[in-house]
């Protein structure tokens, strides 16, 4: 836990917007009390979701995709902050760990060029670190009896976290992805777009569900791949749910919770499923923020639902005006998530 950069009570009085007669979030939130053991802390604390920051955007670049993934965490938790604690949702259920000190990792990749086959290696192995610090830090928090809430960086770290859970699970865990991508591409190096394949390939990842696929951008080798594996891997595509309406939103939701729901499943959404949504591969076709706040409440309620990771999403690509929307919506879907839990 040596890796986290801790959030503390002041910079959470930092970031909440305080208003007489109103009680935010960034008010009952828990931190960790300065001083004290994070490890010791989360096991004796009465919060049940854990909120985790990874601020990078490494993998993406590995990915040769664009910058910006790493500007999430900030956003996100500023907004988080500012939700109304009510009777619908309480901030005291949550405590914010802070987030992985990744910042020496994202200077040496500043001046990196991902064309260049050096640099590109270089990228790998800096996402093969980070990957290890990720499944720690969510090995000690599940080990804690706790349920992360993992915001920000790229896809890759969808392997730190199937890792970390199964590894306090004792067995190989599931997961349902809400992604435009399947991210299990072949094994050439870590970054964003083959976090599930190398848990897979690596014992940690049992069955793997991916929501929505595109069809214009799923590669035939990529269909092959999962074809072979078909009593593990499964999915379906955005265009035969929302396009042909040959499938329900609704019934295919429930067809992707029988396949994973015998076992802890890590719930997996990418921003860039989203029309119109500033991330590293913006699309302007895709489920609306309504369905994916359906989705995590869906599959959150859940018994089995081991943790929530809400990734690619780049403020950094957004309207300079508005770009406190990215963190808004992970506000929304993190609220969601919690609520689904009472």
């Amino acid at each position: 836990m040596d890796k986290i950069l801790p959030f503390s009570s002041h910079d959470l009085a930092q970031v909440t917007n305080h208003r007489s007669g109103e009680i935010k979030f960034g008010e009952k939130m828990l931190t960790v009390p300065k001083g004290t053991d994070p490890l010791s802390f989360l096991k004796v604390c009465e919060a049940k979701f854990v909120l985790l920051g990874i601020p990078e955007d490494i993998g993406v670049r590995a990915n040769f995709g664009r910058p910006g993934a790493a500007s999430a965490w900030d956003s996100a938790i500023r907004n988080i902050a500012n939700i109304q604690h009510n009777r619908f949702c309480k901030g005291s259920q949550i405590l914010v760990l802070g987030s992985i000190h990744v910042q020496d990792e994202m200077r040496e990749v500043a001046h990196l060029n991902f064309n260049d086959i050096d640099d590109r290696s270089k990228l790998s192995q800096l996402v093969e670190k980070i990957d290890k610090d990720v499944s720690n830090i969510i090995f000690n928090i599940i080990k804690a009896g706790k349920t992360p809430i993992v915001i920000g960086g790229g896809h890759n770290n969808s392997y730190g976290n199937i890792k970390g859970a199964a590894l306090a699970k004792g067995k190989p865990i599931n997961a349902i992805n809400f992604d435009a991508h399947s991210d299990f591409r072949i094994l050439e190096g870590r970054h964003s777009g083959n976090g599930f394949s190398y848990a897979y390939e690596e014992g940690f990842l049992k069955k793997y569900f991916v929501f929505g696929l595109h069809e214009n951008y799923t590669s035939k080798s990529v269909l092959d791949i999962i074809k072979k594996t078909d009593d593990r891997v499964r999915f379906n595509t955005y265009d035969s749910i929302k396009i042909r309406k040959e499938k329900s939103f609704t019934e295919e939701m429930n067809v992707a919770l029988e396949f994973i729901k015998s076992d802890a499943f890590g719930l997996e959404i990418d921003l860039d499923a989203l029309p119109n949504i500033a991330s590293s591969a913006m699309t302007p076709s895709g489920f609306s923020v309504e369905e994916v706040r359906q989705f995590v409440s869906f599959f959150g309620r859940h018994k089995n639902a081991t943790y929530l990771h809400i990734c690619e999403g780049a403020p950094d690509l957004g309207e300079d005006k508005n770009n406190h929307l990215i963190g808004k919506l992970i506000g929304y879907l993190v609220a969601d998530f919690v609520k689904s839990n009472q």
